[in-house]
Protein backbone atom coordinates (compact mmCIF):
# COMPACT_ATOMS: atom_id res chain seq x y z
CA UNK A 1 0.00 0.00 0.00
CA UNK A 2 0.89 3.94 -1.01
CA UNK A 3 -0.09 7.16 0.37
CA UNK A 4 -1.25 9.94 -2.36
CA UNK A 5 -2.27 12.65 -0.82
CA UNK A 6 -4.25 14.74 -3.24
CA UNK A 7 -4.63 18.10 -2.70
CA UNK A 8 -7.90 19.89 -2.50
CA UNK A 9 -9.23 22.08 -5.44
CA UNK A 10 -11.04 24.50 -2.95
CA UNK A 11 -8.34 27.15 -2.50
CA UNK A 12 -7.56 27.32 -6.39
CA UNK A 13 -11.31 28.25 -6.68
CA UNK A 14 -11.01 30.51 -3.92
CA UNK A 15 -7.99 32.33 -5.82
CA UNK A 16 -10.11 33.01 -8.90
CA UNK A 17 -13.04 34.36 -6.46
CA UNK A 18 -10.78 37.18 -5.24
CA UNK A 19 -9.82 37.83 -8.68
CA UNK A 20 -13.42 38.30 -10.24
CA UNK A 21 -14.68 39.97 -7.04
CA UNK A 22 -11.61 42.88 -6.69
CA UNK A 23 -12.15 43.08 -10.30
CA UNK A 24 -15.88 43.68 -10.07
CA UNK A 25 -15.87 46.55 -7.35
CA UNK A 26 -11.84 47.59 -7.14
CA UNK A 27 -10.20 49.61 -9.72
CA UNK A 28 -7.34 48.08 -11.53
CA UNK A 29 -5.21 50.70 -13.30
CA UNK A 30 -1.95 51.05 -11.14
CA UNK A 31 0.49 48.73 -10.10
CA UNK A 32 0.06 48.76 -6.29
CA UNK A 33 -4.11 47.86 -7.29
CA UNK A 34 -2.10 44.53 -8.74
CA UNK A 35 -0.43 44.15 -5.92
CA UNK A 36 -2.84 44.00 -3.19
CA UNK A 37 -4.98 41.86 -5.09
CA UNK A 38 -2.50 39.20 -5.76
CA UNK A 39 -1.56 39.49 -1.88
CA UNK A 40 -5.08 38.82 -1.26
CA UNK A 41 -5.07 35.88 -3.35
CA UNK A 42 -2.17 34.15 -1.38
CA UNK A 43 -4.15 35.18 1.89
CA UNK A 44 -6.92 33.49 0.48
CA UNK A 45 -5.09 30.78 -1.30
CA UNK A 46 -3.22 29.54 2.33
CA UNK A 47 -6.51 30.14 4.52
CA UNK A 48 -8.59 27.84 2.42
CA UNK A 49 -5.41 25.06 2.07
CA UNK A 50 -5.71 25.11 6.12
CA UNK A 51 -9.46 24.65 5.94
CA UNK A 52 -9.07 21.93 2.96
CA UNK A 53 -6.44 20.51 3.39
CA UNK A 54 -7.12 17.54 0.54
CA UNK A 55 -7.19 13.60 1.40
CA UNK A 56 -4.97 10.62 1.74
CA UNK A 57 -5.91 8.06 -0.61
CA UNK A 58 -4.45 4.28 0.11
CA UNK A 59 -3.74 2.63 -3.47
CA UNK A 60 -2.53 -1.24 -3.58
CA UNK A 61 0.37 -1.92 -5.62
CA UNK A 62 -0.31 -4.85 -7.57
CA UNK A 63 2.44 -7.58 -6.70
CA UNK A 64 4.73 -8.04 -9.76
CA UNK A 65 4.28 -11.85 -11.03
CA UNK A 66 7.06 -13.83 -10.19
CA UNK A 67 8.91 -15.10 -13.28
CA UNK A 68 11.38 -17.87 -13.53
CA UNK A 69 13.56 -16.61 -16.37
CA UNK A 70 12.49 -19.84 -18.08
CA UNK A 71 10.89 -19.11 -21.08
CA UNK A 72 8.77 -22.44 -21.27
CA UNK A 73 7.66 -22.29 -17.66
CA UNK A 74 7.46 -18.40 -17.79
CA UNK A 75 5.09 -18.64 -20.50
CA UNK A 76 3.08 -21.43 -18.72
CA UNK A 77 2.15 -19.27 -15.57
CA UNK A 78 1.28 -16.36 -17.54
CA UNK A 79 -1.48 -18.71 -19.17
CA UNK A 80 -2.22 -19.99 -15.28
CA UNK A 81 -2.81 -16.07 -14.21
CA UNK A 82 -5.11 -15.66 -16.80
CA UNK A 83 -7.07 -18.70 -16.26
CA UNK A 84 -7.12 -18.00 -12.77
CA UNK A 85 -8.28 -14.06 -13.43
CA UNK A 86 -11.35 -15.50 -15.47
CA UNK A 87 -12.51 -18.14 -13.06
CA UNK A 88 -12.27 -15.49 -10.28
CA UNK A 89 -14.36 -13.42 -12.78
CA UNK A 90 -17.11 -16.02 -13.25
CA UNK A 91 -17.03 -16.98 -9.71
CA UNK A 92 -17.72 -13.08 -8.65
CA UNK A 93 -21.01 -14.03 -10.14
CA UNK A 94 -22.58 -17.07 -8.60
CA UNK A 95 -25.26 -16.09 -6.03
CA UNK A 96 -25.83 -19.79 -4.98
CA UNK A 97 -23.08 -19.76 -1.85
CA UNK A 98 -22.35 -23.59 -1.45
CA UNK A 99 -21.01 -23.40 -4.96
CA UNK A 100 -19.44 -20.16 -4.33
CA UNK A 101 -17.27 -21.61 -1.48
CA UNK A 102 -16.06 -24.83 -4.26
CA UNK A 103 -14.91 -22.47 -6.81
CA UNK A 104 -13.33 -20.47 -4.45
CA UNK A 105 -11.19 -23.54 -3.04
CA UNK A 106 -11.00 -24.38 -6.70
CA UNK A 107 -9.28 -20.94 -8.04
CA UNK A 108 -6.71 -21.56 -4.92
CA UNK A 109 -5.89 -24.78 -5.62
CA UNK A 110 -5.39 -23.81 -9.34
CA UNK A 111 -3.35 -21.02 -8.54
CA UNK A 112 -1.18 -23.25 -6.12
CA UNK A 113 -0.76 -25.59 -9.47
CA UNK A 114 1.00 -22.90 -11.62
CA UNK A 115 3.20 -21.49 -8.94
CA UNK A 116 4.18 -24.78 -7.71
CA UNK A 117 6.77 -24.11 -11.00
CA UNK A 118 8.12 -21.40 -9.41
CA UNK A 119 9.53 -23.90 -6.99
CA UNK A 120 9.85 -26.96 -8.80
CA UNK A 121 10.73 -25.85 -12.63
CA UNK A 122 10.47 -30.30 -12.94
CA UNK A 123 6.96 -30.42 -12.84
CA UNK A 124 5.88 -28.20 -16.28
CA UNK A 125 4.89 -31.51 -17.83
CA UNK A 126 2.42 -32.23 -15.37
CA UNK A 127 1.62 -28.52 -15.10
CA UNK A 128 1.23 -28.57 -19.34
CA UNK A 129 -1.03 -31.34 -19.18
CA UNK A 130 -3.00 -30.19 -16.10
CA UNK A 131 -3.25 -26.48 -18.49
CA UNK A 132 -3.93 -28.46 -22.00
CA UNK A 133 -6.66 -31.09 -20.54
CA UNK A 134 -8.23 -30.68 -17.28
CA UNK A 135 -8.04 -26.88 -17.05
CA UNK A 136 -10.07 -25.85 -20.28
CA UNK A 137 -12.82 -28.15 -19.74
CA UNK A 138 -12.93 -27.07 -16.19
CA UNK A 139 -13.51 -23.36 -17.15
CA UNK A 140 -15.91 -24.45 -19.86
CA UNK A 141 -17.93 -25.76 -16.95
CA UNK A 142 -17.69 -22.46 -15.31
CA UNK A 143 -18.96 -20.64 -18.44
CA UNK A 144 -21.72 -22.30 -18.81
CA UNK A 145 -22.92 -22.45 -15.47
CA UNK A 146 -23.04 -18.67 -15.30
CA UNK A 147 -24.92 -18.52 -18.87
CA UNK A 148 -27.40 -20.80 -17.13
CA UNK A 149 -27.80 -18.89 -13.80
CA UNK A 150 -28.05 -15.84 -15.44
CA UNK A 151 -31.22 -17.18 -17.42
CA UNK A 152 -33.64 -15.63 -14.93
CA UNK A 153 -36.22 -18.50 -16.09
CA UNK A 154 -35.95 -21.64 -14.61
CA UNK A 155 -37.33 -25.27 -16.02
CA UNK A 156 -36.02 -28.74 -16.07
CA UNK A 157 -33.52 -28.34 -18.75
CA UNK A 158 -31.56 -25.02 -16.53
CA UNK A 159 -31.83 -26.38 -13.29
CA UNK A 160 -30.85 -29.92 -14.13
CA UNK A 161 -28.07 -28.40 -15.94
CA UNK A 162 -27.03 -26.42 -12.88
CA UNK A 163 -27.17 -29.17 -10.28
CA UNK A 164 -25.08 -31.71 -12.29
CA UNK A 165 -22.58 -28.96 -12.56
CA UNK A 166 -22.92 -28.04 -9.03
CA UNK A 167 -22.28 -31.46 -8.41
CA UNK A 168 -18.91 -31.52 -10.51
CA UNK A 169 -17.31 -28.89 -8.50
CA UNK A 170 -16.90 -31.27 -5.89
CA UNK A 171 -15.58 -34.26 -7.59
CA UNK A 172 -13.13 -31.37 -9.66
CA UNK A 173 -11.91 -30.04 -6.05
CA UNK A 174 -10.97 -33.32 -4.95
CA UNK A 175 -9.43 -34.25 -8.42
CA UNK A 176 -7.35 -30.73 -8.12
CA UNK A 177 -6.16 -31.07 -5.27
CA UNK A 178 -5.09 -35.01 -5.52
CA UNK A 179 -3.42 -33.72 -9.01
CA UNK A 180 -1.17 -31.18 -6.47
CA UNK A 181 -0.15 -33.52 -4.01
CA UNK A 182 0.98 -35.49 -6.82
CA UNK A 183 3.48 -32.53 -7.74
CA UNK A 184 5.14 -33.72 -4.40
CA UNK A 185 5.28 -37.04 -4.86
CA UNK A 186 9.32 -36.34 -6.32
CA UNK A 187 10.50 -34.15 -3.39
CA UNK A 188 8.61 -36.92 -0.48
CA UNK A 189 10.37 -39.75 -2.08
CA UNK A 190 13.82 -37.74 -1.96
CA UNK A 191 12.87 -36.79 1.58
CA UNK A 192 12.38 -40.50 2.51
CA UNK A 193 15.25 -41.94 0.98
CA UNK A 194 17.81 -38.97 2.61
CA UNK A 195 15.92 -40.34 6.17
CA UNK A 196 16.86 -44.03 5.39
CA UNK A 197 19.94 -43.21 4.28
CA UNK A 198 21.39 -41.00 7.67
CA UNK A 199 19.20 -44.12 9.70
CA UNK A 200 21.31 -46.23 8.30
CA UNK A 201 24.52 -44.43 8.82
CA UNK A 202 23.67 -43.45 12.26
CA UNK A 203 22.73 -46.90 12.43
CA UNK A 204 26.54 -47.94 11.69
CA UNK A 205 28.15 -45.80 14.23
CA UNK A 206 25.53 -47.36 16.89
CA UNK A 207 24.19 -43.56 17.25
CA UNK A 208 20.69 -44.33 16.68
CA UNK A 209 18.79 -46.09 19.86
CA UNK A 210 15.23 -46.25 17.54
CA UNK A 211 14.15 -46.19 13.78
CA UNK A 212 12.90 -43.06 12.63
CA UNK A 213 9.95 -45.58 11.30
CA UNK A 214 10.28 -44.65 7.73
CA UNK A 215 11.74 -47.97 5.98
CA UNK A 216 8.54 -49.72 7.95
CA UNK A 217 6.17 -47.07 5.98
CA UNK A 218 8.18 -47.98 2.88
Amino acid sequence: MIEIKRKSVIPVYGVAAVWVLYCAFFPLYRTWHFVIMACLAVLVFFALSLFFPGKVERIEIPEKPERTGDEEIDALLAEGETAVAEMRSLCDRVQDMPAQQKLDAIISVTDKIFKNLIQYPGNVKQVRRFADYYLPTTIKLLHAYDRFGQKGAWGDNITGTLDKIESALGTILDSYGKFFDSLFEAQALDIATDIIVLENMLKRENLLSSDFGVQGSQ
